[in-house]
């Protein structure tokens, strides 16, 4: 499946198939871009698929600098960000070259990072091999590191000139981190389409065995409904802000836990729970509404408790958030399933109380 992602000059496509990889270096000189590229990864994404994104690119007449990263969180820091720039001055890269992102998001967080701000913005490649950097990360240009006392504080808004979705990728996934990317799946049907979200609660347990065809339809809803999303809002001025539903407590949860203690999907999770909780709080949503999002989220094997977290540090961590206006931090909540409204003025009190809804023994 193709999927555009119309932004006029800076206008990309969605390649959703399996097997997609293999083409990445046809499709990257049809682009008619420089013969220089970086393939920025890690280790073990390497090790699984970098022969064949590698062979691709130099089939189609590229040269090839591989950039290995640290796994997870821990590459999206300014010294690995240094790092990557101080390679691509050794690969001679220009702006007319291309830095190909392979891995999950973190990868491309950094990749699209270092790309963004190298020479002030090279050609990027996405190429996601999580269902995580799938459905969500990879399509966007939404670009950042890490900073201590936020998540992604630092970065840069940069579109990609492709991205590659690779479905067959899922299959190598450990379980925890297959089931963290199911999270942003179960966001985007509460907040953008009933109809997705009713196929995401009926696929559920062929989601649970992966099944191929339905992990490839609901992948490919995912991406459809995050281009739509992007190229009516570009930059986050407001109806972007819908896909921050379940992160505005999920990255502070993320912060407080530490990064690497907890995964990406599951701190959405809990963020989405104690969003929805916020939302019933706040008469917005039924009590029916808020359990049907977390009997999804529970049935794919995602939480939503947990009492080893610490409701004071998630709100000290709330404070930081990159999206607050004047010390108010808006929310995204979910009236009802494939519906959203956008409230800026929350009291701390209902915030409070949502959290220990949560982490409560």
């Amino acid at each position: 499946m193709l999927i555009p992602v119309d932004l006029g000059a800076r206008s990309y496509s969605i390649v959703v198939e399996r097997g997609a990889l293999a083409t990445v270096g046809a499709r990257l000189r049809a682009l008619g871009v420089g013969s220089r590229a970086a393939l920025f990864t890690d280790t073990g994404i390497a090790r699984l698929y970098g022969k064949t994104v590698m062979e691709s690119l130099s089939g189609a007449g590229f040269t090839v600098t591989t950039i290995e990263l640290p796994e997870g969180e821990a590459a999206k820091t300014i010294s690995v960000a240094s790092d990557g720039w101080d390679a691509c001055v050794a690969a001679r890269l220009d702006r007319s070259s291309t830095i190909v992102a392979l891995g999950g998001g973190a990868v491309g967080d950094l990749a699209g990072f270092v790309s963004a701000t190298y020479m002030r913005g090279t050609n990027f490649v996405q190429c996601p091999t999580t269902v995580l950097a799938q459905v969500d990360a990879s399509s966007g240009g939404k670009t950042a590191i890490d900073h201590p006392k936020g998540k992604n504080l630092i970065g840069a808004f940069h579109q990609p000139r492709l991205v590659i979705v690779d479905t067959a990728t899922v299959d190598s996934l450990p379980a925890r981190e297959y089931r963290s990317g199911l999270a942003e799946v179960v966001k985007h049907g509460i907040v953008l389409e009933a109809a997705y979200f009713d196929d995401v609660e009926a696929s559920a347990d062929a989601l649970g065995t992966r099944d191929a065809e339905t992990v490839d339809r609901i992948i490919a809803g995912s991406c459809r409904l995050k281009a739509d999303v992007v190229q009516r809002d570009e930059r986050e001025s407001d109806l972007r802000m819908v896909l921050n539903y379940g992160h505005t407590i999920g990255h502070a949860i993320e912060t407080a836990a530490g990064y690497g203690e907890m995964t990406h999907g599951e701190a959405v999770s809990l963020g989405i729970a104690a969003e929805a909780a916020l939302a019933v709080r706040l008469r917005l949503a039924s009590a029916a509404t808020r359990a049907r999002q977390e009997r999804l989220l529970a049935r794919i094997g995602l939480p939503t408790r947990s009492a080893t977290l610490d409701a004071r540090r998630i709100l000290d961590a709330m404070s930081h958030d990159k999206k607050g206006r004047d010390g108010r931090v808006p929310f995204v909540l979910a009236p009802e399933i494939g519906r959203f409204t956008i409230v800026k003025d929350v009291g701390s009190e209902d915030v409070r109380a949502a959290i220990a809804e949560i982490t409560a023994a």
